[in-house]
């Protein structure tokens, strides 16, 4: 915001706000942000000494061998009165020991709740009395292109750090950003977000979280940064808080998108084994061995067109209900088999090793 002259009389009287929205938004949550070390014992790898120069060996001598402590950093918002920090499960992953810096540079120990690896969010707790006001949560599905987006954290041990930009794009695919084990639709913004800004809020103009800072991509001249919505945030920060884990349903399918133009395509090679319905849908590229699919009798090739009377346009449409859905409750599905229509069932279990 800038000052503003307006002739009054004879001169100029000079209205001006004191600060700017931005220092506004800051203001009513950087209070909740807070900074986190953690610490965790590893193996270190065995040395080979084939590959050390004779010389230097003699010189530096054997490399210690043993464990060894790591250091990680990151950051974590305040989400409710008793303390919860919610920050990325990365941040916090097989770790032994948090310290939690407030933002008035106070040190607290903190305790892993719990993580959730499939969208990469997790809990810590916060010990002591006197405990950081919570940040004001916002809704991310009213987010629109264009808004403005800031990030508070950490980065590169840098406390107390804002950067700013705007809402890049919403429901960004993580799986376009090469993690296929995670099932993440992202806020994409070109606010700087760098190393140990992870678990740090995105903030709107309202002084609003609307997303937890997760990873950046960056590249010649510019850099992208990707938000987890804090909608997803919340529902998942409610599960580990009462159960400690997140169950992710699953039905044991490997997808792609058909179209009517892929389909085309494919079908006037003259190589091609069978020939492709020309409609949209999720084409079963592989099933996966004694899960829920192959149970129901789904197979390779088979193009699911509804899942519980929902139209599937693409595989991301059948993540959505899959990931909403409860653990053995039946899902009808429609699929196109050799030019026939088939309705199956499907019981979604629990994603293995995530129960």
């Amino acid at each position: 915001m800038v000052a503003v002259a307006v002739l009054v009389g004879d001169g100029p009287s000079v209205q001006a706000l004191e600060h700017s929205f931005v220092a506004d938004a800051v203001q009513r949550v950087a209070p909740a942000v807070v900074r986190i070390d953690t610490e965790r014992t590893v193996e270190r790898q065995p040395f080979d000494p084939t590959l050390l120069d004779p010389l230097l060996r003699d010189l530096l001598g054997d490399p210690p061998a043993g464990p060894e402590r790591e250091r990680g950093q990151g950051s974590g918002v305040v989400i409710d009165a008793k303390g919860l920090v919610l920050t990325n499960a990365h941040v916090v992953d097989r770790v032994e020991s948090v310290s939690v810096t407030l933002a008035d540079g106070e040190q607290r120990d903190g305790r892993v709740v719990g993580t959730d690896p499939v969208t990469d969010l997790a809990l810590v707790r916060l010990e002591g009395n006197q405990l950081p006001p919570r940040a004001p949560l916002g809704d991310s599905e009213a987010m629109q292109v264009g808004d403005w987006a800031i990030a508070l954290g950490t980065p590169f041990g840098l406390e107390r750090t804002v950067t700013l930009g705007i809402v890049s794009s919403l429901h960004r695919n993580i799986n376009s950003l090469g993690f296929a084990d995670k099932r993440l639709e992202l806020i994409q913004t070109d606010a700087a977000i760098n190393p140990g800004n992870s678990g740090g809020p995105l903030v709107n103009g309202d002084g609003q979280v609307i997303g937890i800072n997760t990873l950046v991509r960056s590249g010649p001249g510019a850099g992208l940064g990707f938000a987890i919505p804090i909608n997803l945030a919340r529902r998942v920060a409610d599960q580990l808080q009462q159960q400690g884990e997140v169950v992710h349903p699953y039905i044991g399918l490997q997808l792609v998108a058909l179209t009517p133009r892929i389909a085309r395509d494919h079908n006037k090679d003259p190589n091609a084994l069978v020939q492709l319905p020309e409609r949209s849908g999720a084409l079963v590229q592989a099933v996966l061995p004694d899960g829920p699919a192959e149970k129901a009798g789904l197979r390779r090739g088979d193009l699911l067109i509804t899942v519980d009377e929902r139209d599937i346009p693409d595989p991301q449409a059948l993540l959505e209900v899959v990931d909403a859905a409860a653990i053995d409750v039946p899902l009808p599905l429609k699929v196109l088999r050799a030019g026939r229509e088939l309705t199956l069932s499907v019981k979604p279990e629990p994603l293995p090793g995530m129960a």
